[in-house]
């Protein structure tokens, strides 16, 4: 009998169908690498999985064998499934794109209210969209309505000093260096304080 054939090595079937025998792994590891991907301390991990802190320090540290039970707590508080903490992550190949966009380019795209410069331009199926603005409203009435859209947005301050206004908190006067991070299906507008148009970053992800 082959090992392929074994009745107690895991398999994994792809999306293709095809079928490959999965290499032994690291329980213990994969755990850690699990946690510290989403940048949790053991405390933060093991709240989340429902779990002692000492109980998933022994794991980590292969003390000891968790249970099917203490499995499904972890899975649960990883968001992942049960099969994936025995799965090797796949690996992705790097891809090697890049844009630069020098201080004089970018695609221009005027509006009443912003004054936008589209950055990374060369790039088609981006997974975020990054653009400076010159923010010339100087009102909420500029506006036809709150502005929302999907994904999630990443503003920074260049320049000038901005009043940030969303639908479900209060407005937020945001000077050079600033920055926020918010639901953009949350409606969403920016005016400038300052004497002269403001200049943003905003970093829009694509969904």
């Amino acid at each position: 009998m082959t090992r392929a054939d074994d009745p107690g090595v895991l398999k994994i079937t792809r999306n293709n169908g095809t079928g490959e025998v999965a290499q032994p792994i690291d329980l213990a590891q994969r755990v850690r690498d699990l946690r510290k991907s989403r940048g949790w301390t053991l405390e933060q991990a093991a709240t989340a999985a429902g779990l002692a802190r000492s109980t998933l320090s022994k794991i980590e540290n292969g003390q000891m064998s968790p249970t099917y039970d203490a499995l499904k707590k972890l899975a649960q508080g990883l968001e992942i499934t049960v099969p994936q903490l025995f799965t090797p992550p796949v690996q992705h190949p790097a891809s090697g794109r890049m844009a630069v966009t020098r201080a004089d380019e970018g695609t221009a795209q005027p509006t009443p209210t912003y004054d936008h410069r589209l950055l990374a331009g060369q790039l088609s199926q981006k997974k975020m969209l990054p653009y400076q603005a010159l923010v010339r409203a100087r009102d909420m009435a500029d506006f036809g309505g709150w502005v929302r859209h999907g994904g999630e947005e990443f503003l920074y301050v260049l320049t000038g000093e901005i009043r940030l206004y969303t639908e479900f908190y209060a407005p937020i006067d945001m000077r050079r260096g600033d920055s926020a991070y918010y639901d953009a299906s949350m409606g969403h507008n920016v005016i400038s304080l300052s004497r002269e148009d403001a200049q943003i970053l905003w970093v829009t992800s694509l969904e």
